[in-house]
């Protein structure tokens, strides 16, 4: 009962941020597109502590977010649907054909060009937007579909977080590095000895993220190793990952996303907008993210079913996953990270930033009127 309690308060955190977050998206997008738009794109180059106040969003309260995300994974592993192998080996299969085809398609349109190095992009999955556009058929979504999509999503961002530490990474600075590891072998060792005050190991994060940030590899990904040395216990409302999981979501749902969709959805959008669509950098996204997300999670999820390695939930049918292997196609906030880390060209980001939008947009409306169809009409 806790389990579900504490999956239910995620889902439902991801499910109004996900509404935030729409609204947030077309805000910035008619402030980055009107008489003041000079203005509001200023605000986030705000000097913080010699640094624009996008890079604190991006890289500071980010970190907090994969904290977050990776306190769901835990919970997942150790108590929910990747606990049985037999049971996770469905969303696994599905997050792995969603990160490796949406790759291939990218570079079949970028094979030799500078912009190869964007084929992250179309990889990752928006929990919030992917959850917020499922909430909107309400009890009719079997509860099934909900943990799977979850548990996708989570897997995915996950496989993100891997890319940007292995292909993402330009120059190491090992003594950082090394210190930051050292900080986190230190909290593994107070997991290990039943240390369970988080305020210790919260401070332990900070100074991890400070040398992390310093290292060369991007700082997000403290969030994760945080999460994994904070002491699981027996998940149940006392132990100190369950009581930080479920304070940080209402920040990171109503002021952590909304600020990073603000932020990075300042996109001014030309006249030529059309002559965009054509990049093979938009192509690979557009592409990536409609056809090879459904088609990656529902063929791995195929073939992991015909070699009687998992098996569909009951209350799940074929029509269902294909819906919800196009909501895998809404990238939206970790494809926008992954553009920023991928390309070092403003405009190129810019317009990458405005593939991910119409490509999320389409992949979202697909994967809405698809499950709609495909579930039992609602009672009157």
């Amino acid at each position: 009962m806790k389990k579900k309690k504490l999956f239910l308060s995620f889902f439902n955190s991801e499910k109004a941020g996900g509404l935030v977050l729409l609204i947030c998206t077309i805000l910035s997008l008619l402030l980055a597109n009107s008489s003041i738009s000079e203005e509001y794109v200023s605000i986030w180059h705000f000097s913080i502590a010699n640094h624009p106040a996008e890079y604190w969003i991006n890289d500071g309260l980010m970190a907090i977010f994969f904290l977050l995300i990776g306190l769901e994974l835990e919970r997942e592993a150790y108590i929910g649907e990747l606990s049985k192998l037999k049971d996770a080996i469905l969303p696994i299969s599905g997050a792995l054909g969603g990160m490796l085809l949406p790759a291939l398609m990218y570079l079949v349109f970028n094979p030799n060009n500078s912009t190869h190095s964007g084929f992250g992009i179309p990889m990752a999955t928006d929990i919030a937007f992917a959850i917020g556009i499922l909430s909107l058929l309400g009890n009719r979504v079997p509860l099934s579909i909900k943990i799977f999509l979850t548990a996708l999503a989570v897997i995915d961002d996950l496989g993100a977080i891997l890319m940007i530490a292995i292909f993402y990474t330009k120059t190491i600075y090992f003594t950082n590095l090394l210190l930051a590891l050292g900080i986190f072998v230190l909290l593994l060792i107070m997991n290990r000895l039943k240390v369970k005050n988080l305020i210790l190991y919260l401070i332990g994060g900070v100074f991890m993220w400070y040398f992390m940030l310093h290292s060369g590899v991007h700082a997000t990904i403290t969030g994760i190793l945080l999460a994994f040395a904070i002491p699981f216990g027996d998940g149940n409302e006392e132990s100190i990952s369950y009581k930080l999981q479920s304070w940080l979501h209402f920040p990171v749902a109503f002021v952590i996303i909304p600020l990073f969709a603000l932020c990075n959805t300042a996109i001014s959008i030309g006249k030529d907008w059309m002559q965009i669509i054509s990049e093979p950098y938009s192509l690979g996204i557009l592409f990536g993210l409609t056809i090879g997300k459904p088609l990656g999670i529902v063929s791995f999820i195929f073939i992991a079913i015909k070699l009687k390695l998992t098996t569909l939930p009951n209350d799940t049918n074929w029509n269902q996953l294909i819906a919800v292997g196009f909501l895998g196609g809404i990238g939206f906030t970790m494809s926008i990270f992954i553009a920023l880390l991928a390309f070092e060209d403003n405009q190129i980001i810019n317009n990458s930033k405005f593939m991910i939008l119409i490509a999320s947009f389409i992949s979202g409306a697909i994967g809405f009127l698809w499950l709609k169809k495909s579930l039992n009409k609602p009672k009157i």
